[in-house]
């Protein structure tokens, strides 16, 4: 059976599974193409033949750059890293070539910035100047990492630190090591360009009042993203590790058809902005059988920020990620926050999450506008999570979702807007089968007063965590077949201002008080197949809540 055949039969039956179980939120796959797959000819350089050393001081840039586009211009085929210790810098894939490295082999990208010149680049959705990345493609088709080796991006060169984030031994070593830190002495910087571009508000942002010597001037604090891949066709990414990234790891931006197979993305817990794959406003996507440990979200989909999102509008659609697991991450499977270009038709399955911080993460804010709708997962498995199992909010703060220790953080007033293009949606969710072994809590949906958050259908749910289910500003909210063991006395379901919520088959082992419903606008809430007795107080209503927006069956 060949690759194309072989995940078309895996979409039938995993669509004829669901179907079964679900009927009327069956999921869709009828008009999901297939991602196009790469091909290469068998022909193979070596970049050996064109000067490259492996003993790890010689900066071998030049020969591996040239390997690739004598490749290139010969129709293609396979460039080859073999085994050994190869320090370079940037390097820049082209159409039809196989980078390909052998098992031991060491791609390590130099700490010397001066080899990374400044370029127009993309950053957290918008147009910024960055350094260039240590592996790049721009408008590229038919192009592939692939092997058994390792690329590192010498991101601990670059990277800012937080002093809470390492054990006092590490800090001591950090600091010892060079760079400057603050006042406070809270943070550590590599240069004293880090630190000037840290104290500005967007010093990347491209505008025609900044010279080349003020970016210049913050050069340091650009950082790349390992690698970015901009507006390419038929890309793979196949068994390689991808490491120590100075911000994002992988960046896939505007591609078409993309599969992403058998990797491992890896950074520091600690790293700022050390997110594992960031696929942004990408087309017909494929992630399997791979592995996420890192610094930031583990597999995030993103499609531009704010009014450049909109202005792009081009939406992440058509994604399959399956059987791959994410380890310490801020979150396992995340949509946003730059989602303001959309996204639909995202289906993700057979997936592990141990020791993120959230689970199942979607996220976004007043500003970002987009739709994000039509979003399905199940078989998810998940075990010492630090936050929310499963979480929507609209009032992302683009802080870490786990204060760290001693800080301190507000609840975000709620302020009832007008709705414009600025207002973003969530709706069409379909999540089951998924177990949980800890929690902080179970289920946390936050939507806005001007929009609810409408549509998620939850189903079959195994939770344990120390809170219930909490759900504000929420609508036609369906929750069957769950079980939660809870340790905290709270409010096992708390509703503020929900309308229509229905809940069905619930099953737990405490709770002080059963439902809990806040605001005047709640309405229509309804459960059945829930065993009341287990509660010291069965419901509870507040802030302009009435007694029969709630119905026991």
């Amino acid at each position: 059976m060949n690759k194309f055949n072989f995940l078309l039969t895996g979409i039938a039956l995993f669509a004829a599974v669901h179907l079964q179980a679900q009927n009327k939120n069956a999921w869709s796959f009828e008009n999901l193409p297939l991602v196009k797959e790469t091909s290469f000819k068998k022909d193979t350089l070596n970049i050996v033949q064109y000067g490259a050393i492996s003993d790890g001081k010689t900066l071998n840039t030049k020969a591996i750059n040239q390997a690739i586009t004598a490749c290139s211009s010969k129709g293609g085929g396979v460039v080859l890293i073999p085994a050994g210790f190869w320090l370079t810098g940037p390097i820049e894939l082209k159409s039809n070539v196989n980078l390909h490295l052998q098992k031991n082999a060491l791609l390590q990208f130099t700490k010397d910035f001066d080899q990374y010149p400044l370029v127009e680049g993309n950053w957290e959705g918008l147009a910024q100047m960055r350094n260039q990345s240590p592996v790049w493609a721009n408008g590229q088709q038919n192009i592939a990492i692939t092997g058994y080796g390792i690329i590192d991006g010498a991101g601990d060169a670059w990277r800012m630190v937080k002093k809470d984030k390492l054990t006092e031994s590490q800090w001591k070593t950090l600091v010892a090591s060079g760079g400057i830190v603050n006042e406070e002495k809270k943070m550590w910087y590599p240069s004293a360009k880090t630190v000037k571009g840290a104290g500005l508000k967007d010093p990347g942002l491209i505008a025609k009042d900044k010279t080349p010597e003020f970016y210049a001037s913050v050069k340091d604090f650009l950082r790349p993203n390992l690698v970015v891949l901009n507006s390419c066709k038929q890309v793979l990414l196949e068994g390689v590790t991808f490491q120590n990234s100075p911000a994002w790891n992988l960046h896939p931006l505007m591609c078409e058809d993309l599969t992403v197979r058998n990797v491992y993305a890896k950074n520091p817990w600690y790293a700022q902005n050390g997110d594992g794959i960031d696929v942004e406003s990408c087309k017909n996507v494929l992630i399997e059988g791979s592995t996420f440990d890192v610094g930031d979200d583990g597999i995030c989909i993103k499609s531009g920020r704010d009014a450049a999102g909109r202005k792009r509008g081009m939406p992440t659609e058509n994604v399959i990620i399956r059987n791959s697991t994410v380890y310490h991450a801020h979150g396992g499977f995340v949509i946003g926050s730059e989602m303001s270009g959309g996204a639909k038709n995202i289906f993700i399955s057979d997936c592990t999450f141990i020791g993120t911080d959230i689970g199942l993460r979607f996220k976004t804010t007043r500003g970002r506008g987009g739709v994000v709708e039509g979003i399905y997962a199940k078989n998810i498995n998940m075990k010492d999570i630090a936050g929310e199992a499963i979480l929507f909010d609209m009032y992302y703060a683009a802080v870490d979702p786990i204060p760290l220790s001693g800080e301190k953080r507000e609840t975000p007033k709620t302020q009832l807007l007008p709705v414009t293009e600025e207002t973003p949606v969530f709706r069409d969710f379909h999540i089951s089968q998924v177990v949980c072994d800890g929690a902080s809590k179970a289920i946390f949906v936050r939507g806005l007063p001007e929009l609810s958050i409408s549509n998620i259908f939850l189903d079959q749910l195994t939770i344990k965590a120390k809170k219930g289910i909490d759900l504000q500003e929420a609508k036609n909210i369906q929750i069957s077949n769950v079980h939660l063991n809870v340790d905290e006395a709270s409010p096992l379901i708390s509703i503020q201002n929900g309308n229509q919520i229905q809940f069905k088959n619930i099953e737990y082992n405490k709770a002080k008080i059963l439902f809990s419903i806040k605001g005047a606008n709640s309405s229509k809430i309804s459960a059945v197949g829930i065993d009341a007795s287990k509660a010291d107080l069965v419901k509870e209503f507040n802030d302009g809540a009435r007694a029969k927006s709630l119905i026991l069956q």
